[in-house]
């Protein structure tokens, strides 16, 4: 991953985030970018978990470097790069690594630095980041040109993505922000969670969120995840597979429509508006 004066202009930049851990945020970062790739697009990962990154575990690989070697000025970026089965190139983070959780400002320029040398040779780079709202995840964004974010069908996880919203809305007002729901029962249950963090994040937020869909609760994720590799290359007829297919053509075919109506006769959600607001209200004055 070198970069020479006729490269061609940047790829886009995705930041894939969540409120908490435990989501599948990780595997659905490995998972769309198997699904880019088998369509034909250069895909690359960075793994911006610093200090806990697991990309690299993921998908089988055993790097000898990783990216804090490059913010360290030890190692170049081509230098740690890994190559993954099906075309994937990933850029590791350290594991168990303290130095890592908290970067200074030289380091902070050298991580702008190597996103942008890495999106230069990419149709897409997708920054997988750490769970939660550090200051970390919300300076990542900045170097992103979208960002989504993973929750599920869980009360904790849903009030969760909405805290990460809330402050990547104040930090980037500009920044369009989606929302993926995995591990949702169907399509119906997908969409009853964004309905809810939508309505929440345009009443006392005034964002509107954009919906990239959902991915549907698979055993072969999980059994995907044992053997190290992506479902869509392990069982590519899985139905995860498919969802994961679907997200990847989203992004390749990204549109300023809005996500359709959602209809009103669907089932209750995990917990109701009022609950939401007892919650949320106090939190979003």
């Amino acid at each position: 991953m070198s970069v020479n004066s006729a490269a061609p202009a940047r790829g886009a930049i995705l930041a894939i985030t969540s409120g908490k851990g435990g989501v599948g945020k990780t595997s659905l970062t490995v998972n769309v970018a198997a699904a880019l790739a088998r369509s034909g697009h250069r895909v690359g990962i960075l793994d911006a978990d610093l200090g806990l990154g697991n990309v690299d575990v993921m998908l089988g690989l055993t790097p000898g470097a990783h990216l804090g070697d490059v913010l360290g000025g030890d190692k170049t970026l081509s230098e740690i790069v890994v190559h993954a089965p099906g075309d994937i190139q990933v850029i590791p983070a350290g594991s168990g690594i303290r130095a890592l959780t908290s970067l200074n400002e030289p380091q902070w320029r050298r991580l702008a630095e190597v996103v942008a040398e890495a999106s230069a040779q990419l149709d897409f780079l997708l920054v997988d980041t750490a769970p939660g709202i550090s200051d970390h995840v919300i300076g990542l964004t900045a170097l992103t040109d979208r960002v989504l974010v993973v929750t599920s069908y869980e009360p904790t996880a849903i009030v969760d993505a909405y805290a990460v919203i809330k402050l990547l809305s104040s930090a980037h007002p500009q920044r369009e922000i989606g929302v993926v729901v995995n591990a949702a029962r169907d399509a119906e249950q997908g969409e009853l969670v964004f309905r809810q963090l939508s309505a929440a994040a345009t009443r006392f937020l005034g964002v509107k969120l954009r919906y990239y869909g959902f991915i549907v609760r698979d055993s072969t994720v999980a059994e995907s995840v044992l053997d190290q590799r992506p479902v869509v290359s392990r069982v590519p007829d899985a139905p995860a597979s498919r969802c994961f297919r679907h997200l990847a053509m989203r992004l390749t075919n990204w549109s300023p429509r809005r996500p359709r109506a959602l209809t009103p006769a669907l089932a209750l959600p995990p917990f109701s508006s009022e609950e939401f607001e007892r919650l949320e209200a106090p939190r979003c004055a």
